[in-house]
């Protein structure tokens, strides 16, 4: 049995036990349960790269200290900030661990939901609904079939109404936690970060790609991305807790 095949059957297992509460929604509940399980399972390196992050934060003080006592010898101050970062063990990579072991949950969705067959077998999948908009579907087939208003184009509108909600928290909580932990200029070795400031910039605006990707992607990929970032507002809201006193976020 093939990996595609395993996922279909979980969703049609989990859609099953949810039809009693979920009714024709049952598979798009599923969708979502399955989403919230994946984030589940990677919580654990997430608690760890908020440590991560609290734990470069306590560095700033040393670290800007090492760049006092060596600003002239610039090799020599690499040679410390490696030293204090391999000594407290902070890896620049954990926060983008929870996000890669997350691709394949997804990429497997969206094959499963664009694919006519599994496995020589026509996808009983496809035939699933969110109302009047088949999970399988995109937005431009809404527009085509009842334009932005019509019954599948309605619950596209929806979709877009939460996601944009969702978007703007995330987008003023990533504000106001750069705000108060601010991108580092330089790197762990000393050397410098080029345009660092235009990415805490940009940043706060990576958000609103989850429009797009709702926009673009089946219905049934939409949900779990509407969902993974609706979980990611709300983990980084509880893991990343600002002191008080800290900068709101538009400030």
């Amino acid at each position: 049995m093939s990996v595609p095949e395993l996922f279909a059957d979980l969703v049609h297992h989990l859609a099953d036990r949810l039809e009693p509460l979920a009714g024709g929604w049952a598979t798009a509940a599923a969708i979502v349960l399955f989403t919230a399980l994946v984030r589940l399972l990677v919580h654990p390196l997430s608690r760890a790269a908020a440590r991560g992050q609290r734990a470069r934060a306590a560095l700033a003080p040393r670290i800007a200290a090492l760049r006092t006592r060596h600003r002239r010898d610039p090799d020599r101050l690499r040679r410390a900030l490696t030293e204090l970062h391999a000594e407290t063990k902070v890896s620049p990579l954990a926060g983008c661990l929870p996000s890669l072991l997350q691709a394949p949950a997804f990429l497997l969705l969206y094959h499963v939901f664009s694919s006519s067959r599994i496995d020589g077998e026509p996808n009983a999948l496809l035939g699933q609904q969110l109302g009047a908009a088949p999970l399988g579907g995109r937005w431009t087939d809404a527009l085509a079939h009842g334009g932005p208003f019509g019954a599948a184009g309605t619950v596209y509108l929806v979709l877009f109404l939460v996601v944009a909600v969702v978007a703007t928290l995330g987008y003023r909580l990533t504000k106001a936690q750069l705000a108060a932990n601010p991108l580092p200029a330089t790197a762990p070795d000393g050397g410098t970060l080029p345009g660092a400031a235009a990415i805490t910039r940009m940043m706060p605006m990576v958000s609103f790609l989850t429009l797009a990707t709702a926009a673009l992607v089946p219905l049934a990929a939409a949900l779990y991305v509407v969902t993974s970032a609706a979980w990611t507002v709300a983990e980084r809201a509880l893991l990343y807790r600002l002191p008080a006193g800290a900068p709101a976020a538009g400030r």
